[in-house]
């Protein structure tokens, strides 16, 4: 396994540093304030930062294939770690920001030519904004067979009903279309009774109750994430993503390239903690020497360099083979990586908050945001535990031989 960049990937690296230091760290604290006052809407400047990275050949870096930038996971990992270093800016300035990211990823492989035609591109190109409906209140979601909203066929169209929440991307007001998850046969097979429908925004019936805060955050400049009520929401039968049955398998493949891409900029965040703890350690004094001589803070800052190299090194793993073996080849590995990014990248983002005292949890400085961030993802694309549930019957399906 060769993971150097090639030189493809280290000019888009080099554009995409000078990016981030020309146009995105200058603009953090001006987006913070028009975020404050954008509500559920995205900051406006981060339209003129979208224009920039277009302009500069940084646009849908995440996509492979004729839709996208074409690069290969292995060649994303360290752009998508330079986002993450500003997470609410970067990503959304590039059109490399979920859910849309996923959404595209699910049209461009399942979608039809004309569900490409109407929803895709004008996703590619940046002029809308979309989400995906997949969690509910009522059942345990982290199992995704007990979904419960109902995908009725009435001759040529799907009547739903139902509530989800959490639906990411859904309080957006330029959100105009919805990949909604919900059963078709709840007769079939655990794993075939769900399908994926696409759900204009506007569609009469679909009733967006409130938005949904994170840790206290609105996520607004993501999208937000929305509880909807569905009552008798009709939609033509073509706005059925692949087959019916089809929506558990769909959503496996969507999820996969999300994990991934969460932990790539998750690294991003980590390095930004380090960079901002050491900085913080360099410049304060406690007891009559610099924070930074103190045992414990050093051993914060040895232990944060350690975890953040073996992350990287098992996410570049993890992208190298889903580039040669697949999906399903890394599935171990892309489960490992779901587990230890988040909770890692946490405990560092931990420190760096502890080393700044009061300051770190904070409006003045990213890291309570990133911390939330990180933190939140030990949820989201499935809770640690159905992962490691799922890791641990793969390890001892090994030795299990012919007991049952």
């Amino acid at each position: 396994m060769d993971f150097g960049f090639d030189a493809k990937t280290e000019e888009l690296r080099e554009r995409l540093l000078s990016f981030m230091d020309e146009c995105v760290y200058p603009a953090e604290e001006a987006f913070e304030a028009q975020a404050a006052e954008s509500g559920w809407a995205s900051p406006p400047l981060l339209e003129d930062l979208k224009d920039e990275a277009r302009g500069r050949g940084l646009w849908n870096l995440f996509l492979p294939g004729e839709h996208g930038a074409g690069l290969t996971n292995l060649q994303y990992a360290p752009l998508a770690e330079i986002m993450g270093r500003s997470p609410r800016i970067a990503p959304a300035a590039t059109n490399c920001a979920a859910p849309d990211t996923g959404n595209m990823e699910v049209l461009s492989m399942f979608g039809s030519e004309w569900q490409r035609k109407e929803w895709l591109e004008p996703l590619l190109r940046g002029e809308i904004r979309s989400a995906f409906a997949m969690t509910e209140p009522d059942v345990a979601s982290s199992d995704a067979t007990n979904i419960s909203l109902s995908i009725v066929r009435d001759g040529d169209e799907y009547v739903i009903n139902g509530r989800k929440w959490f639906a990411s991307g859904a309080m957006n007001p330029n959100c105009r279309i919805l990949i909604v998850m919900g059963k078709t046969d709840p007769e079939a097979a655990s794993h075939r009774q769900q399908s994926m429908v696409l759900v204009p925004r506007d569609t009469p019936g679909l009733d967006i109750r409130r938005g949904m805060h994170v840790f206290g955050y609105t996520d607004g400049d993501h999208g937000g994430h929305a509880e909807i009520d569905f009552t008798d929401v009709r939609v033509p039968a073509d706005h059925l993503i692949g087959e019916e049955g089809g929506g558990f398998a769909i959503a496996q493949a969507r999820l996969g390239p999300g994990r991934i891409h969460h932990c790539m900029r998750l690294i991003g965040m980590a390095e930004r903690a380090v960079e901002l703890m050491c900085t913080r350690a360099l410049s304060r004094s406690t007891f009559g020497k610099p924070i930074a001589r103190q045992g414990v803070v050093q051993d914060w800052i040895a232990e944060s360099r350690v975890r953040i190299e073996q992350l990287r090194l098992l996410v570049l793993k993890t992208a190298w083979l889903m580039d040669t073996v697949g999906n399903r080849g890394a599935h171990t590995e892309i489960q490992a990586i779901k587990i230890a990014t988040p909770r890692d990248v946490e405990w560092i983002i931990d420190k760096a908050i502890q080393v700044h005292g009061a300051g770190g949890v904070s409006q003045d400085f990213p890291l309570a945001g990133l911390w939330a961030g990180a933190r939140s993802l030990r949820l989201a694309d499935g809770p640690d535990e159905v992962h490691k549930r799922s890791l641990a019957y793969r390890e001892l399906k090994k030795y299990m031989g012919d007991r049952s």
